[in-house]
């Protein structure tokens, strides 16, 4: 039987303090040598990153607080990335290198990479940290980082030092890598134009890519895809790509691709839905049109389809496709001027994702349901340990969605998952990076701030949430800002959830407008079953459990607009 309200989420277990203790290594010994700083940029008074690279995305030249001079380091640590910023060098072999920083906040870590490191934990003051290492018989480059832990805030560094000899020379690496190649647009908004290529391969290794706008260097990267910003409206740029290694090595330049920028401003999807979720299974379904007339909703989300047996779609996985209670329900909103988006899966029920034996099995139970509705849009409900948390599931639904978005022009997919108060959890990510890798062309990634142990302020940790999710779009898409933005939606819960969090109608109306002005896809929330009265009535089915007026929640959903 599913839950009472269908969709419990399991806590994040964020890691603790004394974890940070556990798995800090030990500290080595300051080193004693006294020698020219062989790190470029190693105060961020640059203003630009440059040749650091940081992981997801995460890193940021700020102008406080600062250690020396005007810049410094941030990194924007979530709870699944340290948010580790990373500088590789050329070093001589059989030598002794001392290195030292300067950084502010919880368990921030100095290292080098297969190597010694230390850390400290000062968040309110700069504090110095100090290691020495000692380079293989063979070694040539090292690749110097620092980095803050998961969960615990924000961290910042300045004035990094690398004090011993520079590589090269001597017999030193002077091969450059190879062009990257396959350079290609991937897709562009009015202010910004994303590109990937192809690795370039090295006889040491490559350390960064830099990218081109004619001749003029606008950005380093370590992957092999990246955002160029701050780009102008309806205008053509020429990008082109060349391999750095370790020495300082640059490859040829890749192929050249040139791009226009749209015009006006924003960018992704350009698909926008404020659907909150209808479910004819229980909680005293109320007449979607009686709802529509009070409250301007437009779309809903129809909840769930499961499978009866045998890869099959059925609503709840027991009432007939079609000529039921749903069908009903959906004539009715048809009828009122709205349409609905289907959602296949949820907490409980034969899912068919687990159930369907491949992913074109599965995307063949898709279509009959998009046959049977005409469907513009689809949501993948993908939550508990038969979907979410069993990575093959994950990539056969991104397959099965792949290829119904290819045989529908115009469809729209969304997937729906759990979160933790700062982003996607470890699954969550997963799914984001297999959505990126399977070229599944997700339009939106929608996830569920509730019942994750949040505490009381379901504001703060359903945007800090957002924000998570979209730093992981970002670093993994290579997006900016906006267009990420334009890819995440939020599926909130009305009144009391699970775990006794109250979102409120002025908690709903905030989160409503933080979406609306972050120009989001998707604002959904469960359900509109719920959306009545009845404080002090508890968690139930059919109403929120806590002081409102009829439809409210609906009525500020439909406020939604992105």
């Amino acid at each position: 039987m599913r839950h009472i309200l269908g969709r419990p989420r399991r806590r994040f277990l964020a890691l603790l303090g004394t974890a940070a203790l556990a798995l800090g290594g030990a500290i080595a010994l300051p080193g004693t040598a006294q020698a020219a700083n062989i790190l470029t940029n190693p105060g961020f008074e640059s203003g630009s990153l440059s040749p650091w690279t940081c992981t997801g995305n995460l890193g940021s030249v700020v102008s406080s607080p600062v250690h020396g001079g005007s810049k410094a380091l941030q990194g924007a640590v979530t709870s699944s990335d340290n948010a580790q910023c990373s500088q590789t060098v050329a070093v001589q072999p059989n030598t002794t290198y001392s290195l030292s920083g300067w950084v502010r906040g919880s368990y921030v870590y100095l290292g080098v990479n297969g190597g010694a490191s230390t850390w400290t934990t000062s968040p309110s003051a700069y504090s110095q940290l100090s290691v020495s290492f000692t380079t293989g018989a063979s070694q040539t480059s090292a690749t110097i980082y620092v980095h803050g832990w998961y969960a615990q805030g924000t961290y910042y560094a300045d004035d990094i030092s690398l004090d011993g000899p520079g590589g090269g020379g001597g017999g030193g690496d002077t091969q450059a890598p190879t062009a990257p190649s396959g350079l290609t647009s991937t897709g562009k908004t009015s202010s910004s134009v994303s590109l990937r290529w192809n690795a370039s391969s090295d006889n040491v290794g490559v350390t960064a890519y830099d990218i081109y706008s004619g001749s003029s260097q606008v950005l380093s990267v370590s992957g092999t895809s990246a955002t160029v910003s701050g780009l102008s409206p309806s205008t053509s740029y020429t990008f082109s790509v060349k391999a750095r290694d370790a020495a300082g090595n640059v490859s040829a330049a890749s192929n050249s691709v040139s791009v226009t920028t749209d015009a006006g401003s924003g960018g992704g999807t350009g698909f926008k839905q404020a659907a909150p979720y209808l479910y004819e299974g229980w909680g005293d379904p109320p007449s979607p049109s009686t709802v529509m007339s009070a409250t301007g909703i437009k779309w809903f989300t129809m909840a769930f389809v499961l499978d009866s047996g045998g890869c099959t779609p059925a609503w709840d996985g027991s009432r007939a496709l079609t000529g039921g209670v749903d069908q009903t329900a959906i004539n009715q909103i048809r009828s009122a001027g709205g349409d609905i988006v289907p959602s296949f899966g949820g907490w409980q029920g034969s899912k068919l994702g687990a159930n369907c034996s491949s992913s074109s099995a599965l995307a063949g139970a898709l279509q009959k349901v998009i046959d049977a509705y005409s469907l513009k849009a689809i949501d993948m409900d993908i939550e508990n340990t038969d979907e979410f948390e069993n990575e093959a599931v994950q990539a056969k639904i991104l397959t099965a969605l792949k290829t119904v978005k290819a045989n529908n022009p115009g469809l729209k997919t969304i997937v729906t998952f759990g979160t933790s108060t700062t982003g996607p959890t470890y699954y969550g990510n997963r799914l984001i990076e297999q959505a990126q890798s399977l070229g599944a062309n997700i339009d939106v990634f929608t996830i569920m701030p509730f019942d994750f142990g949040g505490g009381s302020d379901m504001y703060g940790n359903t945007v800090n949430a957002a924000e998570g999710l979209k730093a992981k779009l970002k670093s993994t898409f290579g997006w900016d800002d906006a267009t990420a933005y334009s890819h995440i939606g939020i599926s909130g819960m009305n009144g009391l959830s699970d775990q006794q969090e109250n979102t409120t109608p002025a908690i709903w109306t905030q989160i409503r407008d933080w979406a609306n002005s972050h120009h989001i896809a998707r604002l959904a929330y469960w359900a509109v079953n719920r959306d009545r009265p009845c404080p002090g009535g508890g968690v139930v089915s059919n109403c929120s459990g806590i002081s409102q007026n009829t439809w409210q929640f609906t009525s500020i959903t439909a406020g939604f607009t992105g």
